[in-house]
């Protein structure tokens, strides 16, 4: 298995003046599921390079083994020191693709071209599209062959109202991505608040939230062994 897994470049949280970026779970709990099932991953971010982490996912309380073995593993911080431009990604060479959240990609992914060409290309090749959190935005602008969103009619998930009210950025977000998928017709649903949900339908995989991260990895692993 090649698993592509698409980060945020996007460091600013709105007009707060405070950082954001990439969820530390919402990579390491994916990597290692995917990995140890003997998945080949490789990194990619619209800037290449280091992509920005959100401090507030790398506080002590936000910390688990998945998060310090990625930090204690060279092979996967190098990995993420390098990440590869999206531009110069093939998604032919990969058999499916895995989004982390954090709020940075309402920012960029959402909005970036060739993320969305990378979505509706694997979704159109009959290979499965997974998205955690936050993740699930980078469906947004994502079309079917016939001009309709990906998500219409399918059962989603994402970070709900609730959560996002929770941690106060309910007006610093660009959009919401419970808003957003219930508008472009998804059925969405959600789990109770900071628990594990997850939701697939056909080939599209959704988490709600960064306990979700784990699971939502398994999800996909259960689509390509299906």
């Amino acid at each position: 298995m090649k698993i592509l897994m698409i980060l945020t470049s996007h460091d600013k949280l709105g007009d707060t003046g405070e950082p954001t970026g990439f969820w530390l779970e919402e990579l390491a709990a994916p990597y290692y599921r995917l990995k140890d099932a003997g998945a080949h991953i490789t990194l990619a971010s619209p800037k290449g390079g280091r992509p920005p982490l959100d401090p507030k996912s790398h506080a002590p309380d936000m910390m688990t083994d998945d998060t310090h073995r990625f930090e204690a593993d060279a092979e996967a911080m190098a990995a993420l020191d390098n990440t590869l431009p999206l531009t110069r990604v093939h998604d032919r060479e990969f058999d499916a693709v895995f989004y982390p959240g954090g709020h940075g990609p309402l920012w960029d992914l959402a909005e970036n071209a060739t993320s969305v060409g990378v979505i509706e290309h694997m979704l159109r090749r009959g290979k499965p599209v997974a998205a955690v959190c936050h993740g699930p935005a980078v469906l947004c602008h994502a079309r079917t062959p016939d001009g309709q969103p990906v998500v219409k009619g399918k059962a989603v998930t994402g970070f709900s109202n609730r959560e996002e009210a929770a941690v106060g950025l309910t007006e610093v977000v660009p959009f919401s991505v419970e808003d957003m998928l219930t508008g472009q017709g998804g059925r969405y649903s959600k789990g109770e608040d900071w628990s594990s949900y997850v939701v697939t339908d056909g080939l599209l995989i959704t988490g709600q939230n960064p306990a979700s991260s784990a699971a939502t990895a398994e999800a996909l692993l259960a689509v390509l062994k299906g």
